[in-house]
């Protein structure tokens, strides 16, 4: 045996680690830390090696990236997806944290669809309170879109019901501490969109327009608090000089908006982690989410009807622009992450 009691190959592998540990320093920050913590010295080695043999690979990268963003996105740790970026080979994690993480993957999923789809819906009610659509596209667009919305109301209220009472139950038996910043993340985000969606709903677009049943589809109170909550998600970021012609509360808010709601979104998906759900409740919000996506696909479909279709409506109003055309690409890529994590959370949901 050498000296030192170092055999070869781990002699090896400590010389190379010096040359490459700021790289794979900077790729294991992709994974979360649960995931380093239990996978990192193997990981860590399997990339220490690959580096050796090729030092520069964007195709590496990009595994590890996608792999980690994975994982961060489903909070599950190791999964099938990741095991196959990354090249390694595990034991699942518990499987009721799996399948609790992947209902909370779920949830952020139907977040971010929804927040591009209410801005997209947002300008239809707009358009629809001052003249109704001439081509067939927007109209069929709008009525569809319209009953995905209100199904997604829906399936919110009747999926949050048992979640919230296991909470309750939860904090009774003494869990509270660990469901108090995630509750906090929750009601605040909540109470600053509510709040503020009410305060710059005032100056909806839609406002001296028209509501009857002929032509507005949308109660313009809905309709006025959609907008107002989605003002984030606009093309005016692209043209600073345009911006700064806006109120500087309006600007406030579509700065503050986003982050109200990624802490409802945050604090929701930490709840569903932590709370221990009952096999039954597990198995109705799987349902739920299944239907959440079917949802999604009839909104996306309605949403392609009108922004596929050439040319604007009366007055220039209904007349789809890049910004529309990026909100449909993260539409489609967040069904596809929440249709994953629907299977997963169904398949695995105890019967």
């Amino acid at each position: 045996m050498p000296p030192g009691g170092i055999t070869p190959a781990a002699g090896e592998l400590e010389a190379r680690r010096p040359a490459g540990s700021r790289r794979v320093r900077l790729l294991l920050r992709w994974y979360p830390r649960s995931w380093r913590a239990r996978y990192g010295d193997e990981f860590t080695e399997l990339l220490i090696a690959e580096l050796a043999e090729q030092p520069r690979s964007w195709r590496r990268s990009a595994d590890v990236a996608r792999g980690g963003l994975f994982a961060r996105l489903t909070g599950a740790g190791l999964t099938s997806a990741s095991l196959a970026s990354a090249g390694l080979a595990g034991d699942p994690l518990d499987p009721a944290a799996g399948r609790r993480a992947s209902l909370a993957t779920l949830a952020c999923s139907a977040a971010v669809f929804l927040t591009a789809g209410a801005a997209m819906w947002a300008q239809l009610t707009v358009g629809w309170e001052w003249a109704p659509p001439a081509a067939r596209g927007a109209a069929i667009a709008m009525a569809v879109m319209s009953v995905a919305m209100l199904l997604f109301a829906l399936l919110a209220a009747a999926a949050a019901a048992p979640a919230n009472t296991a909470a309750v139950l939860a904090s009774v038996r003494g869990q509270a501490p660990k469901l108090r910043r995630p509750f906090l993340l929750m009601v605040g985000g909540a109470l600053v969109l509510i709040l503020g969606g009410r305060h710059f709903g005032n100056a909806w677009p839609g406002t001296g327009g028209h509501w009857w049943p002929h032509q507005g589809l949308v109660p313009g109170g809905i309709a006025a608090f959609s907008w107002a909550c989605t003002l984030s998600v606009t093309s005016y970021w692209a043209h600073p000089a345009a911006l700064a012609s806006f109120p500087a509360a309006e600007l406030a808010w579509m700065a503050i908006s986003p982050a109200a709601m990624l802490g409802l979104v945050a604090g929701t998906a930490q709840l569903v982690r932590r709370v221990k759900l009952s096999p039954r409740v597990l198995r109705h919000e799987a349902r739920m989410g299944c239907a959440a996506i079917a949802g999604m696909a009839v909104f996306l479909g309605g949403a392609l009807c009108w922004v596929t279709e050439r040319g604007p409506g009366p007055r220039g109003l209904f007349q789809a622009g890049a910004i529309d055309a990026a909100a449909l690409a993260v539409m489609a890529a967040a069904l596809a992450i929440g249709w994953q994590a629907a299977q997963r959370a169904r398949s695995a949901a105890p019967r």
